[in-house]
């Protein structure tokens, strides 16, 4: 009997200093976001769930698997395919192709600042609620990476280096679609645009043009362009109000936008305002591609706008057919518009592909 006790209390023992050894093991380092200066003293803090704290592990696997085409069902296309680095996260092609050819009907969104999207709507439509599933929707999708879940688990579980990563990350190596949209999330809260020449302005680091300065002065006044309810300002450093309008693309809709996902005809054809951040690098624009430049968007609020039954309110002069800008304004404006590119955004080692 007293040898079967001291057996009992070696492998209790051994039991204990494994646990200890698994709990040492799992040690993430916490990585709080660097918030922009001009982010701390205009809008509030960043939106990060409670059960998805910022690690230094969690979001080094995050990029990880936001470049590896092993998402995809047959490992030729990563998210970064569709987002791309030197696009500001987004695509140049007017609709994202999936893995086998197939094509939306929409244009991919850029992915930055997505840690200040206070209402945790994502994709044009509004149809994730949180970070997290915006990165779950797409693996599935039978137009994007028509993988499923279940397979591709058992494929990252048999990796060579992803179970290790897992347990390191979030102290498992038993993977899930849980834990890869987590750790994918962590690595898109990281990527945050706010040093433009525009950014440098209100700091005090440099000085605008006078085309820059009226093409500002023209974005900011109702009676001419008008644009700042929807894209923000000064203030808003985001350049979204992040809200969903019909800006007057379509007298009727073939895409019912956030109609589709609330089932309200009085929601038909709105779509979430994007950031005017980083214009220069993210054609085509709207919702669907349509225009290739940004003269065409300009454009479009000048003199290009359509009625329909959910025209937003804000499109004051719909009657009209627009603002009405003149030549020389269109130009300024369009200065003030590129004044808010992040050079070092969509150069910055940190996102990029190792």
């Amino acid at each position: 009997m007293k040898k079967l006790a001291i057996h009992i209390l070696l492998i209790i023992f051994i039991i204990l200093s494994c646990s200890n050894e698994d709990v040492q093991q799992y040690a993430p380092t916490p990585s709080l976001l660097k918030i922009p200066e001009l982010f701390e003293n205009n809008i509030l803090k960043p939106v990060i769930p409670s059960d998805n704290q910022q690690t230094v592990e969690g979001i080094e696997l995050g990029k990880k698997l936001f470049f590896d085409p092993i998402l995809s069902g047959d490992k030729t296309l990563a998210c970064a395919d569709c987002h791309a680095p030197e696009n500001a996260f987004t695509d140049s092609s007017r609709f994202s192709e999936g893995i086998d050819g197939s094509l939306g009907k929409r244009n991919s969104m850029p992915l930055f600042n997505l840690a200040w999207n206070y209402d945790e709507n994502f994709f044009w439509d509004g149809g994730t609620f949180s970070l997290e599933h915006q990165a779950f929707i797409p693996v599935s999708d039978p137009t994007e990476m028509k993988n499923s879940w279940k397979q591709l688990q058992q494929e990252l579980q048999k990796h060579p280096e992803y179970p290790n990563l897992f347990q390191k990350a979030f102290g498992t190596s038993k993977i899930d679609s849980t834990l890869v949209t987590k750790a994918i999330a962590q690595f898109e809260r990281t990527l945050i645009s706010a040093n433009s020449k525009f950014d440098k302005y209100l700091l005090g680091e440099v000085i605008l043009t006078p085309e820059e300065v009226d093409g500002f002065n023209i974005f900011m006044e109702e009676t001419k362009g008008d644009c700042f309810h929807c894209h923000g300002s000064d203030k808003n450093p985001l350049w979204t109000d992040n809200i969903f309008h019909n800006n007057g693309l379509d007298e009727t809709f073939t895409d019912l936008g956030l109609g589709t996902i609330t089932g309200d005809p009085a929601d038909n054809g709105k779509f979430k305002s994007p950031s005017l951040r980083n214009l220069i690098f993210t054609a085509p624009y709207m919702h669907d591609g349509r225009f290739t430049t940004i003269d065409e968007v300009i454009n479009h609020y000048s003199e290009g706008l359509k009625n329909s039954s959910t025209i937003d309110p804000l499109m004051k002069k719909v009657a009209q057919g627009g603002v009405g800008l003149s030549i020389q304004e269109k130009s300024n404006l369009k200065a003030f518009l590129l004044a808010l590119s992040d050079y070092d955004f969509i150069g910055n080692p940190d996102f990029i592909n190792d």
